[in-house]
């Protein structure tokens, strides 16, 4: 079984994408398609923890590894995500280490952190009769990936990628450019360095870093993924399921149309 401790410690490239669309369908497709973990989008997706819940299910059948994107720092759906048995949280927005820290402890157990505990939860087979074996196994095999995205991340990344516990740093290139006023220009110079200030702040702390890939077609991908390699960056995602729906069946209508 895929687990978030054996997709960090990997040393090899790691590809993941993001789910979108409320379709457990979709995500059999990207299981069959062979990434390794997908990100159930609950910031920008349109749909509730019901349909959260059963994405997460589909993950679990088809071997790829469940992130769930809260909307917001907040306990609540922090917990709730867990519950429906996400492997890893991913919490959008953080902007300084105290965002940081209260991000882990939401993710954790007492006397370890805030986290709402109770047995009867489908992470915990809807009922654990053993409660510390498995908060012994929620506490080592989950946990928070930071999502820095915002000037505020950048300025504070040295003390944010030292804070305990994050599982990973994500790095979100599209919000930070429009935070720096540049429009979505993922590949701006600025951009960039910015981006390779996190990078390298996330390996003094041999902390695993997820970074986005939009490029808008597979060559332009490869060519970023193999530049950001040699950076020390091995985990990706690639487009998200709408992109890749949208990306084979515009080449399908050009092809066609005569």
């Amino acid at each position: 079984m895929k687990t978030t401790t054996r997709l960090f410690s990997r040393q090899t490239q790691v590809l993941g994408t993001w789910s979108q669309l409320s379709a457990p369908e979709a995500i059999d497709i990207l299981a069959a398609a062979g990434f390794d973990f997908t990100i159930v989008d609950a910031e920008h997706g349109s749909f509730g923890m019901e349909a959260i819940e059963n994405l997460v299910r589909a993950c679990d059948a088809g071997g790829v590894v469940p992130l769930v994107r809260v909307p917001s720092l907040d306990q609540a759906q922090i917990t709730r995500a867990f519950d429906a048995g996400a492997h890893a949280v991913v919490v959008p927005g953080v902007s300084s280490v105290a965002e940081a820290r209260r991000a882990v402890e939401a993710g954790r157990f007492a006397p370890h952190g805030s986290r709402g505990a109770c047995p009867c939860v489908r992470a915990g087979g809807h009922w654990v009769d053993d409660w510390r074996t498995y908060a012994e196994a929620s506490e080592r095999d989950t946990g928070i990936v930071v999502l820095a995205e915002t000037p505020g991340a950048l300025a504070d990344i040295e003390g944010i990628c030292a804070v305990d516990r994050i599982r990973a740093l994500m790095i979100g290139p599209f919000d930070l450019s429009v935070a720096l006023g540049l429009q979505g220009d993922s590949r701006h110079p600025d951009v960039v360095a910015a981006i390779r200030r996190m990078v390298a702040a996330a390996g003094r702390r041999a902390l695993p870093v997820i970074l986005p890939i939009f490029a808008p077609d597979l060559a332009e991908t490869r060519r970023q993924i193999e530049s950001w390699q040699a950076d020390g960056v091995r985990m990706f995602t690639v487009g998200t399921d709408k992109i890749l729906l949208h990306s084979q069946a515009r080449r399908f209508v050009d092809a066609l149309r005569t």
